[in-house]
């Protein structure tokens, strides 16, 4: 890892460190991080006002360890009480020091006291101009330069490699690191973040994105401060190097918003939108991040919207489970070309099946050739091997090497003895190996997605940025609460259609309406300031004459309404929820789900950043679990990608143009086979009080 020269240089290449709170009780903090740090290649110093030895380099300060030792101290790693770790940083900075990594516990995390404890560090810090790693994480490590700033036992047995690990936790840093050695990967350099006070995920992502020793980066995410930084950062790293991303918080399940979208829009499900806009790719453990970063840290496809896999398995039940995981993920699988299962067929028996995946049976000496014929399949982008170790019938690493050039991911079963030296082999040859069908699985599919965000990157480059591609004046609309017909007519000026209405002041302008307009009608109260129609009972459906309407009319008049809205109905077709909503973190964002109570029920949406452009919100719907709705399923209609995409657009454009705007929401808008109709429209201004629906 180069030193690079950026703000984390002090932090993550030193030059010295001093450990401030060291202590001569080898159970105390500051001596496990002494003993920890023993195999740095610069000086290390401690610090303690009240046990000084400058035989065992235990100075009182950073001052008197410079002034001894005559070499600079760029680092220091706090072990101290929260309470004086302030003043401890302060002295350091006096000394020279520009990095500090704080270990210790009792800030903000712990409540009470700690809270200011922890605004006084950040101050000291900032005055300062100290590069704050912590308060309260583990530590890190950057293995290639023996450094260990980690009192975690074993830590400094992580083999350096060409993973980064950036995690929000200690305990989740090195649990990364200790699994990514177990896969033979080692790390670059492994950070745990803990409050992360100054130093955040994007510092770190952006000091990696010109590393040379760093080829993925497992970054692991349980709450996001700045999101458009973080988004930033992934997109600059990811533009060289892979990224995987895991996001903590599936279940957290908060209270409902104003809005149905900025309900269903949780910071989990926001968050992983964001990372893979930015071009990360999305796992959904920790195994999976391990094996997708071991692959990724070797093996990077060329971009590509849809890579095609030739999977080879030595034993069809394994690759059965490997290849029912890839469909899972959406993962193409291409039958292969005739000329292929002709060359397949010379060199496979029979009975196996050799159309994609292809079934070798036990294998034999053959087993190269095969991979080469697959591998050589103008469908094909990758293959995808499984086999069983078996030393006396194949020598795997040599049938590999045999098979030439054309991208390749292995997964080997069986006993560690002989496992081990196969995949050490396969490193060698610069071939990924994982240890099972799952393994296997998640790594083609990391290689997969990252190809396809390498793609979506590079269209919208040639596009340029994305920004809002529709302009609406809305001068004097946003001061008061909108009714729904006027909701609708800003919906009809983004280009959204809605069904014939009439908006009527009296009984004899909503029979003026029933003789204009096509039936049956629906006839609903108009009013700004009732939220919920159907709630207080107030729409009526299926009017088709004046004795319906006045029934209609005389209900709602009962329970007070003056004016009314006549619309004429929708045909049947499917609903769906689009809207968008300002997300605290990451700004506007938009969303599409399946309407009505489905959307709450089964929380089936999808989400992302505004602005993005119609074809990218197009995209969310290949993300639903319903979209086969969206197809003619049954009969039914088939949804314009094209005109939803562009609905989706504007909605995210509206928010990003006007920021008074909280959200705004259709529900449903209907997929019919003559288009979309808006039959519903909400707009939240930023006054809680200050809302628009129609229902």
């Amino acid at each position: 890892m180069t030193a690079g020269s950026g703000r984390l240089q002090p932090l993550f290449a030193p030059r010295g460190i001093a450990v401030i709170g060291a202590s001569r009780d080898a159970t105390k903090l500051g001596a496990v991080m002494a003993r920890s740090l023993a195999g740095f290649p610069g000086p290390v110093v401690g610090v303690n006002q009240r046990d000084v030895d400058p035989a065992a380099a235990r100075y009182a300060g950073v001052a008197d360890a410079v002034a001894a030792t005559g070499q600079a101290i760029d680092l220091a790693v706090l072990c101290v009480p929260a309470a004086v770790s302030a003043a401890a940083l302060t002295d350091a900075a006096a000394a020279g020091v520009r990095a500090a990594l704080v270990c210790s516990g009792g800030y903000a995390e712990a409540g009470g006291p700690g809270i200011g404890h922890q605004q006084d560090l950040v101050t000291a810090a900032a005055e300062a101009g100290v590069a704050l790693l912590g308060p309260n994480t583990s530590g890190f490590l950057a293995p290639a330069r023996g450094l260990i700033a980690s009192f975690v036992p074993g830590a400094a047995a992580v083999p350096a490699g060409q993973v980064a690990v950036v995690a929000a936790s200690g305990g989740v840093n090195h649990a990364l690191a200790f699994h990514l050695a177990a896969a033979g990967a080692g790390v670059s350099l492994a950070v745990g973040l803990g409050n992360a006070v100054d130093v955040t995920a994007a510092d770190v992502l952006t000091h990696l994105a010109d590393d040379p020793g760093t080829r993925a980066v497992a970054l692991h995410v349980e709450s996001v401060s700045d999101g458009p930084a973080l988004m930033a950062a992934v997109r600059a790293v990811s533009a060289r190097i892979p990224v995987v991303a895991l996001v903590v918080g599936r279940n957290d399940v908060a209270d409902f918003a104003r809005s149905h979208t900025g309900a269903l829009a949780t910071s989990w499900r926001t968050t992983r939108s964001a990372l893979r806009q930015a071009g990360a790719v999305l796992v959904d453990d920790e195994r999976q991040l391990v094996d997708a970063v071991t692959a990724l840290s070797v093996l990077r496809l060329p971009p590509a919207a849809a890579p095609g896999v030739g999977v080879v398995t030595a034993q069809a039940g394994p690759g059965l489970l490997h290849v029912d995981g890839l469909h899972g993920r959406g993962v193409a699988i291409p039958e292969l070309a005739p000329p292929t299962r002709d060359r397949l067929a010379e060199l496979l028996p029979p009975l196996t099946y050799q159309a994609n995946p292809v079934d070798t049976g036990r294998p034999g000496k053959e087993f190269g050739e095969v991979l080469a014929a697959v591998a050589a399949d103008p469908a094909v982008d990758l293959v995808s091997v499984y086999a069983l170790a078996e030393p006396d019938a194949l020598d795997l690493p040599a049938a590999v090497a045999a098979a030439g050039s054309g991208p390749l991911v292995v997964g080997i079963g069986g006993p560690p003895h002989q496992v081990e030296p196969q995949r050490a082999a396969l490193r060698r040859l610069g071939i990924p190996s994982l240890t099972s069908p799952a393994g296997l699985t998640a790594a083609v599919a990391a290689l997969v997605e990252d190809a396809r965000a390498q793609d979506r990157a590079g269209r919208r480059a040639q596009v340029g940025p994305t920004g809002p591609g529709l302009t609406v004046d809305l001068t004097g609309n946003l001061d008061e609460d909108l009714d729904e017909d006027q909701a609708k007519e800003l919906i009809g000026r983004l280009g959204v259609p809605t069904p014939p209405r009439r908006a009527c002041a009296d009984r004899a302008a909503a029979h003026r309406a029933l003789a204009e307009l096509p039936r049956p009608l629906a006839v609903k109260l108009l009013d700004a300031a009732v939220t919920h129609k159907s709630d207080v009972g107030g729409v009526h459906l299926g009017i088709r004459d004046a004795t319906d309407l006045d029934t209609a009319l005389d209900a709602l008049e009962a329970g007070g309404a003056r004016r009314f809205l006549v619309e004429s109905m929708a045909p049947a077709g499917v609903d769906l929820l689009v809207g968008a909503s300002r997300d605290p973190v990451f700004g506007p964002i938009v969303l599409l789900g399946l309407g009505g109570v489905v959307a709450e029920a089964l929380a089936d949406v999808a989400v992302a950043p505004a602005p993005l452009s119609a074809a990218d919100a197009a995209g969310l719907a290949d993300e639903l679990a319903g979209r086969a709705l969206l197809d003619g399923f049954r009969g039914g209609p088939v949804a314009d990608r094209a005109a939803l995409g562009a609905v989706l657009a504007a909605l995210g454009d509206l928010l990003v143009q006007h920021d008074r705007i909280e959200a705004v929401e259709i529900n449903p808008l209907r997929v019919t086979a003559d288009g979309l109709l808006a039959l519903d429209a909400v707009l939240t201004l930023d006054d809680p009080t200050s809302r628009t629906e129609g229902h």
